[in-house]
């Protein structure tokens, strides 16, 4: 197992070289694509790298979109966060291509929209609040995924490719693409699945517009112009295994999955981590009743916090969810703390509806 862990590491940093040598590495680039989508993922804490088998593996783990039972299968989720102030929705279709390949295509939306622009609110000394403008600082993902059946027993692979653009008002905005890349592995009852995102660097291009007057005024509060930059997103790579257990006959099930992530930017604050890699480690747990309703838990963000008295306590991230088929139509609700455990934040509430049409039995 390590002498795999080093092979795999050193793939990634592999395909992320030559990229990196011409940009700025950031350590929370493209943030919003971390956030995870899906009220069934969110409802099991992101634990799903080696069960998801609908139309959000086009996210999560492209190879999942094989075990799609649809002709054709649509998704759609609405999320809130911090009080309402920021949202975060997300839509998607997948259709087979035959019975070995599935397409699909995601468009994500993070933005926060109505933002007071002050730069102008002084003139000649005196506040004017006339001057006052609103904008949006908006972040979208385009991802279009493939994946496909490969002859050896149990095994599926699959890949995204993502264009990435970001609006910040009228004065920055950025252009990005990068792509990611996905397996499963059935062996028995056990499945296995392996993700690697940003696999080559995912890239942004950022390009700045200000006025003469508004950087005047950047020059006067001291506060330093942006300027033009290429900004970098390091390959991460994620992990998971999963098996469903029959509790009672084939009525009630539990399906419980454990997921680790790696990523390379830099020490985190992680249980395992060190100045080349932090492991985030996540469970979860999903229970059935007659594939009817579901329940969910999940716990991630294992961490330590420092206190003022200078001792440390262990943090997680609770979530809970539930989930109900009826007919071709699928609704999944999420309750989580994306405040990450401080109890200052409100909850969010996450809602997803999926869309099975012409389903194959």
């Amino acid at each position: 197992m390590v002498k795999l862990c080093k092979i795999v590491t050193a793939l990634i940093l592999f395909l992320g070289l030559t990229p990196m040598v011409h940009g700025q590495v950031y350590k929370y680039s493209n943030e919003f694509l971390s956030l995870g989508i899906g009220a069934r993922a969110y409802g099991m804490g992101g634990t799903v790298i080696s069960s998801v088998n609908d139309v959000t593996a086009g996210y999560w783990n492209p190879a999942g979109l094989v075990e799609i039972k649809d002709n054709i299968q649509l998704n759609f989720m609405h999320n809130e966060q911090f009080a309402g102030i920021a949202k975060h929705d997300y839509g998607a279709g997948s259709f087979k291509i035959n019975d070995k390949s599935v397409m699909a295509f995601g468009v994500i939306r993070y933005g926060i929209d109505d933002i007071p622009n002050t730069l102008n609110l002084f003139q000649n000394g005196v506040a004017d609040y006339s001057r006052i403008v609103n904008f949006s600082a908006v972040d979208y993902a385009f991802i279009g995924s493939y994946a496909r059946v490969l002859p050896f027993e149990g095994l599926t692979a699959g890949g995204n490719v993502k264009i990435i653009r970001r609006v910040v008002g009228d004065f920055a905005n950025a252009w990005g693409f990068g792509f990611d890349l996905g397996v499963k592995y059935k062996y028995k009852k056990w499945n296995l699945g392996a993700v690697l995102r940003d696999a080559t660097s995912t890239f942004n291009a950022w390009q700045y517009t200000f006025s003469e007057q508004d950087k005047q005024i950047f020059v006067a509060t001291n506060n330093q112009l942006p300027s033009n930059n290429l900004e970098l997103s390091v390959p991460k790579f994620g992990l998971g295994f999963n098996r469903k257990f029959n509790v009672y006959k084939e009525i009630v099930s539990i399906q419980p999955e454990l997921n680790a992530e790696f990523t390379f930017d830099g020490k985190r604050n992680t249980l395992i981590g060190s100045d080349f890699t932090s492991i985030d480690t996540k469970m979860g747990v999903e229970a059935g009743y007659k594939e009817f309703v579901f329940l969910r838990g999940g716990i991630s963000q294992f961490q330590t916090k420092k206190n003022i008295d200078g001792t440390e306590t262990y943090t997680v991230v609770p979530t809970l969810g539930i989930g109900i088929i009826l007919n071709n139509l699928s609704v999944d609700y999420a309750l989580a703390d994306v405040g990450k455990g401080s109890g200052t934040l409100p909850f969010s509430n996450i809602i997803s509806l999926r869309l099975s049409i012409n389903r194959q039995n």
